[in-house]
């Protein structure tokens, strides 16, 4: 399955090409090139993300009214509870939901995009799986301290993407061979970690598992700051080379032609990618679909000729934000439900302990994803 397609520029409704606009910011100094539509789509993408964060901020197991929440955010006043469940646990996880969503699309964005193959992306090609393996064998050795296990997880996913690209480069970096070779990588070190989870002890084996789920659940504000720190260093350096990305998509030889070092941006934006994966593996565990969806969604709203960096990121942003919120709901709904029809037996425990990891509802949703790409490609000879 080809991730991008080069076609013809879009045509606005007047006739008009859909070229893209020059976009300057501080001054001039920083300067690119975006479709309107792009444009539009990041931005909307964003709004969503935030809307999604205050609906979240007032929703859980103790309701909070908008007045409350607006009163706990700017002014710190008001009940005792609202205040600490709106800055100290629902706020903290809503933002590090957008900041982790944003690194998981930009760096499935990137590996699609050099791989040209729609299904390269860090949850598929084992990146995650070698940066959970690398976070295992932290907790089981040194007992799980947040800073050791992030840094295991980098550490892991940096010696996964090592040699999955040594594997898959050898006569060239081809898509279907990345994607074969990442899943023969994957089911590997899924054995794995499930040998590590047996070898350790009872509490250590309870950490991982919680951690393996990818969740968001008990995240706090150091968890955002080293998110947000990680994103300001790597974003813009990958935006820098977001143009280059652009032309590699033609192919090799027309990118040389146009005067881009094939080889030496491949690499660039290969360590990217593995460090936006890494950072956002090692904050919230490995949470699938994001990666693999968020570009090509952003592909069909936008209308693109191939896969944009920023909507790519700001499209990840808000299905996070979006499986996030569904899953803080999620026993809540069955315990509605259950008074409604009474027969589906949850208890309200559930809904107070409100603790379903997000990566159980993003697989949901893989799932359904997954699906529905292969039933549009029926019969067109491609997967």
């Amino acid at each position: 399955m080809t991730a991008t397609e080069v076609r013809p520029a879009r045509k606005a409704p007047g006739g008009t090409a859909d070229a893209a606009r020059p976009v300057r910011l501080w001054a001039g100094r920083v300067s690119f090139r975006m479709h309107r539509r792009t444009g539009a789509v990041s931005v909307g993408a964003l709004l969503l993300a935030g809307a999604l964060l205050l609906v979240g901020l007032c929703l859980g197991a103790y309701p909070v009214a908008v007045g409350e929440v607006a009163r706990a955010l700017f002014h710190g006043t008001g009940d005792r509870l609202a205040v600490h469940f709106v800055n100290q646990e629902r706020l903290p996880q809503a933002l590090l939901a957008i900041l982790v969503g944003c690194a998981l699309g930009v760096s499935g964005a990137i590996f699609q995009s050099v791989s040209r193959n729609a299904l390269a992306s860090p949850d598929v090609i084992g990146f995650n799986s070698g940066a959970a393996t690398g976070a295992i064998l932290v907790i089981v050795t040194f007992g799980g301290a947040a800073a050791s296990v992030a840094a295991g997880a980098i550490a892991g996913g940096l010696v996964t993407a090592l040699v999955v690209s040594v594997l898959a480069s050898r006569g060239g970096l081809h898509g279907i061979r990345l994607v074969l070779i990442g899943l023969g990588v994957t089911a590997m070190l899924g054995s794995v970690n499930s040998y590590l989870l047996t070898r350790s002890s009872l509490n250590d084996a309870q950490n991982a598992h919680i951690w393996l789920v990818g969740t968001l659940n008990g995240r706090g504000w150091s968890s955002v700051q080293t998110m947000a720190v990680a994103l300001a260093v790597l974003l813009p350096l990958t935006l820098l080379f977001g143009r280059r990305l652009r032309m590699m998509e033609l192919g090799d030889d027309l990118a040389t032609g146009l005067g881009v070092r094939v080889n030496r941006s491949r690499l660039a934006l290969t360590v990217l990618g593995i460090g936006l994966c890494g950072v956002a593996v090692a904050s919230a565990g490995p949470i699938p679909f994001i990666a693999l969806a968020a570009p090509q969604i952003a592909v069909m709203i936008t209308r693109s000729p191939g896969v944009s960096l920023v909507s790519a990121g700001a499209v990840g942003a808000g299905l996070l934000s979006a499986a996030h919120l569904a899953s803080g709901q999620f026993f809540t709904v069955l315990v509605w439900a259950d008074r409604q029809i009474g027969w589906i037996q949850v208890a309200e425990e559930s809904q107070r302990n409100n603790l379903l990891p997000v990566g159980v509802t993003t697989a949901v949703l893989g799932g359904v994803y997954l699906a529905w790409v292969l039933f549009r490609r029926r019969g067109t000879g491609s997967a």
